[in-house]
């Protein structure tokens, strides 16, 4: 009989107990983050249909979309695929559930995204994402998109990290200068150029737009309009030399004036900076956009990052309801972060305490003491292998938890036990 191969599908995340106790860990201190700053939870299904989930996706999203196979009894129905964000499907929630939301509507969607993209290092094709986003009915102050960012920025605070740069950006920056230089019909591709300038030498760049049929001194002011970043007011006054009617750029630098006096008055003005460089590649981004970098890992890419949609909804209703999100890739993070030894995964445990009867005379003991120990939020496990080895129960032991207790007569009838910290070899008393 052919085996079969039992290593997972590339681009899939499994982990070991101890490093999925981690990652849960880090999920959680996300999601308390979210909740504290008012955020509540929905869910939206995993599969929905694809004529939903490509309605503003653009790009190329319809390549990597993964499309459910139908079967005799599912042949009628419309066809379906995985989701590949939480946006989208949350745009056509807001619809179908409007008369029920009471707005401005801000709400996190933690959960499985699935993307089919070729696997590599950092880039998985099921990841996990922790969303937050805001809706509003027909408008959306931009208040709110300082909200957000705040929020993304407070939640990755908690993993410890190195020094952080969250880069802002409007995309009514990239379409007013696009615009200015008469380029309307290639701005997609400009703004796909733009968006993987970091990531390649600038000659590369600069043949990329060369190669749209753009002459040398257009592709100057280009790259020297992607490469502006700083302050506001250090913006501002570099954009304005550049252009010659500067409507839709002056609404886009004043949307960034509000948000950063609201980001600088709740004390992140040395976190954050405006760069032009930022657009993000999804084509349903309007004005706000934003990622976050480790300061000393710019190579690896950002960690976070969302914008401004006012569209979103459109194709599902004729009502407007503009909304501002953000997301942490919490399966990207997560890898990134241990390769390159930013986080430690010893420090956390799946269980706090495995109890240890020695004999089957000792259960009852054991049972009594877990109750006791669950009733004050600890996780216990209960080893029921008095079977075999001290040795081998201890050692089973140390993978899961940093506390063993064991449990003999004398620790049965007296209900003293003793405490063995797996990692000191140091001991403490329980007493109930």
């Amino acid at each position: 009989m052919k085996k079969i191969n039992t290593a997972p599908l590339s681009g899939m995340q499994e982990l070991s107990p101890n490093t999925q106790a981690l990652f849960n860990k880090l999920k959680q201190n996300i999601i308390d983050t979210y909740h504290a700053h008012g955020f509540i939870d929905i869910e939206t299904p995993i599969i929905d249909r694809t004529e939903v989930l490509l309605a503003k996706a653009g790009g190329d999203t319809e390549k990597q979309i993964y499309k459910v196979v139908k079967t005799e009894e599912t042949k009628n129905e419309p066809d379906q695929a995985l989701r590949f964000d939480h946006t989208v499907p949350l745009s056509r929630y807001v619809v179908q559930h409007q008369n029920e939301i009471s707005f401005p509507f801000q709400v996190t969607q933690v959960g499985r995204n699935f993307r089919g993209e070729r696997a590599q290092k950092g880039r998985f094709r099921e990841l996990y994402q922790c969303d937050i986003d805001i809706i509003g009915r027909e408008k959306l102050p931009i208040r709110y998109d300082a909200k957000i960012i705040a929020c993304i920025y407070s939640a990755l605070s908690t993993f410890n990290l190195p020094k952080m740069r969250i880069r802002i950006n409007n995309r009514k920056l990239v379409s007013g200068f696009i615009k200015d230089l008469g380029l309307e019909d290639r701005a997609i591709q400009i703004s796909g150029v733009i968006d993987h300038a970091e990531k390649v030498p600038l000659e590369k760049t600069k043949e990329a737009l060369k190669e749209l049929s753009i002459d040398n001194d257009t592709v100057e002011k280009l790259t020297t309009f992607m490469f502006t970043h700083g302050t506001i007011d250090a913006v501002r006054s570099e954009l304005i030399k550049l252009v010659k009617k500067p409507e839709l750029i002056e609404e886009g630098l004043n949307e960034l004036q509000e948000l950063s006096d609201i980001l600088t008055a709740q004390d992140l003005n040395d976190a954050f900076e405006i760069d032009c460089m930022i657009v993000r590649g999804l084509d349903y981004y309007t004005g706000t956009v934003y990622e976050v970098f480790l300061d000393d890992y710019r190579q690896l890419g950002s960690i976070s990052g969302g914008g401004r949609y006012e569209n979103l909804c459109s194709n599902f209703s004729n009502k407007s309801f503009p909304g501002v999100g953000g997301s942490i890739g919490l399966t990207r993070l997560f890898y990134i972060l241990q390769a390159n030894n930013l986080i430690q995964e010893d420090q956390y445990f799946p269980v706090n305490f495995v109890l240890i009867p020695l004999t089957k005379d000792e259960l009852n003991a054991s049972f009594y003491l877990a109750d006791k120990l669950r009733q004050k939020n600890f996780t216990v496990d209960v080893d029921f292998n008095y079977d075999r080895k001290l040795g081998d129960r201890i050692k089973r032991s140390a993978n899961i938890s940093s506390q063993a207790v064991i449990i003999g007569e004398e620790e049965a009838s007296t209900g003293n036990f003793q405490v063995k910290d797996l990692v000191t070899g140091q001991t403490q008393t329980l007493k109930f």
